[in-house]
């Protein structure tokens, strides 16, 4: 392992700081510190500060992204595009194409009959920007069984015929395609390293055995190197079992997700977390509607709640839940980066009641509620710094503010990613002696990077003291 002495660096607001990384850890951090048999890295009145952890991302489906058609905008603008698109795109393995990010606004509500009018020709699946939905075309339809199907995800005609329209059933749906591996993880991870991202929550619910081996053989192979928890492990006595990387692969709660299109009655999810309980543990629940947050909220109200558990999202918050959340000791993961890309949308499109409760942060912190911010990748922005930005600011695309009395301030969205994996919104991480070497190297004073945050200042990120 890499030994590293890091000079003359900014540690905890203190510039002229030495660090030296052994062994995986800080081992010593002060002036003038011995640097035998270590590397050198002149700082040069750069921060060194934790590295940072994305408490929410989708890592297959960021990797698999990265290898689809952009549907929606503003890589599409029109139906006509759209098709074009498709027409040019490369199909899979398989020879399927596969479309991601797909909105409305360009061709409008797809279906397997307006899908073939765009492209007939092999078949296709077109993912929702929000995530909850796939659109397949008749090709498609026929190749994935759907017709036979008893998936309660999959929309049907009065008629009883598939519309091609599937929610909320991505295992499920990807067991009826052509086998095709996961996407490899190292253009994600270094990505991640870029940005100073040294840990990840993987929110993916219902993990699929393929897809978690492929995530422990990247870490394994060192081509993805950033910590890992799992929220969509199976509830089972031992669901982590055996790792081949040790303490970097960790098990998180329990991923719940209230689907918007059909929610469950409060006894149905109050049962499944009960039996998350038996089995040691929290929850992580899905919820992104005022309805389901107050269905939440009764369930827990029935089977309390315990250390961990935590609302993912959590985009409408009405004033009359924030204390309700306080006092079941829930924390909030949540996305302002949303805001910045979508906000004039949600100024458009939600009511006033859902426009004045959007992704709040400054109200719930306020409360002593612990927050935690996240990208939500690939349906948010991936970039940490971005995402600060909007939890600072709350400006749409076209810079109107949205919820101002939401702001938080640079400072306090930093530490909504420096709190650890298994404390989502807990205590930020500092820079001290004993603590594992995940760290980033800035190219200014802390100061001065929280006036124009931007990834641009990340100058160099170590995870277990090893430059990544």
């Amino acid at each position: 392992m890499t030994t590293t002495v890091i000079r003359n660096a900014d540690i905890n607001g203190v510039s002229g700081m030495d660090v030296r990384l052994e062994r995986g850890l800080v081992r010593s951090i002060g002036r003038r510190l011995r640097t035998t048999g270590a590397d050198i890295v002149d700082a040069r009145g750069g921060a060194v500060i934790p590295g940072l952890t994305d408490h929410h991302v989708h890592l297959h489906a960021l990797a698999a992204s990265w290898l689809s058609v952009r549907c929606g905008p503003p890589q599409v603008r029109g139906p006509a595009e759209l098709a074009l698109k498709l027409a040019r795109s490369l199909s899979d393995d398989a020879g399927w194409v596969r479309g991601v990010g797909y909105d409305e606004e360009v061709a409008g509500p797809l279906d397997a009959h307006r899908l073939d009018e765009l492209h007939a020709d092999r078949p296709v699946r077109v993912q929702h920007r929000s995530g909850a939905l796939w659109m397949l075309n008749s090709r498609a339809v026929e190749s994935a069984g759907l017709t036979i199907a008893d998936h309660p995800g999959v929309e049907r005609y009065g008629d009883g015929a598939p519309t091609g329209r599937v929610w909320r059933a991505d295992n499920w749906l990807r067991g009826r395609l052509p086998v095709v591996s996961p996407p490899s993880l190292a253009g994600v991870s270094r990505a991640l390293s870029r940005f100073g991202v040294t840990s990840v929550t993987d929110a993916s619910p219902d993990l699929a055995v393929e897809s978690r081996a492929a995530i422990e053989a990247d870490m394994a192979a060192g081509l993805l190197t950033q910590r890992v928890c799992l929220l969509g492990l199976p509830l089972t006595a031992d669901p982590l079992g055996s790792s081949s990387v040790g303490g970097r692969l960790t098990c998180g709660p329990y991923k719940i997700v209230i689907a918007d299109s059909e929610l469950p009655d409060a006894h149905t999810l109050s049962d499944t977390i009960r039996h998350a309980r038996s089995l040691g543990r929290a929850v992580a629940v899905h919820c992104v509607t005022a309805e389901a947050l107050v269905l939440l909220l009764h369930a827990f109200d029935m089977v309390g709640c315990i250390d961990g558990d935590r609302i993912e999202h959590a985009s409408v918050v009405p004033d009359a839940c924030i204390e309700p959340l306080r006092a079941l000791g829930l924390r909030v993961v949540t996305q302002p980066g949303f805001l910045a890309h979508r906000g004039d949308r949600f100024r458009h499109e939600v009511d006033e009641f859902e426009a004045t409760n959007l992704y709040r942060c400054a109200s719930l912190i306020d409360a002593s509620i612990p927050v935690a911010l996240s990208s939500d990748a690939p349906y948010g922005p991936l970039d940490p710094w971005s995402v600060l930005v909007s939890a600072r600011d709350r400006h749409s695309e076209t810079g109107v503010t949205i919820l101002p009395k939401e702001r938080i301030s640079a400072r306090a969205a930093l530490d909504a990613f420096l709190s650890p994996a298994h404390d989502p919104g807990g205590r930020p991480r500092a820079v001290s002696v004993g603590i594992a070497a995940d760290l980033i190297l800035l190219h200014a004073p802390l100061a001065t990077v929280l006036k124009q945050p931007n990834a641009n200042f990340v100058r160099a990120t170590y995870i277990a003291g090893e430059a990544v």
